[in-house]
C-alpha cells in the first residue's frame, strides 16, 4: 500500500542548484529536501528524477501536489 506524501510547505522552494541529476524527495519525509535521503523506503512513493542542464535556480515543488514532477506548477494555490 502506498502512501501519502507529507507537504512540506504551501509554497515552492527557490534553490540555486548545479547542472546535473538531482533526485526530488516526492514524499516529503526527507531531512534534506527538496532533495531525496532514502527517507522514502516502505512507503511504496519514489523519488523523482530530475535533470538540470545548466546551473541555475529552480523552483521545486514542496507541497508534492505537482503534476509538473519535482517542479512546482501552482497547485499548492488549491490546497
Amino acid at each position: 500500500m502506498t502512501e501519502k506524501p507529507i507537504i512540506c510547505d504551501t509554497k515552492p522552494l527557490a534553490l540555486e542548484v548545479e547542472a546535473g541529476t538531482h533526485f526530488w524527495c516526492a514524499c516529503g519525509r526527507s531531512s534534506t529536501p527538496p532533495f531525496c535521503d532514502g527517507s522514502h523506503k516502505g512507503t511504496g512513493i519514489a523519488p523523482v528524477k530530475h535533470e538540470v542542464e545548466e546551473k541555475g535556480t529552480i523552483y521545486w515543488c514542496q507541497c508534492k501536489h505537482s503534476q509538473n514532477g519535482a517542479l512546482c506548477d501552482g497547485s499548492h494555490k488549491s490546497l
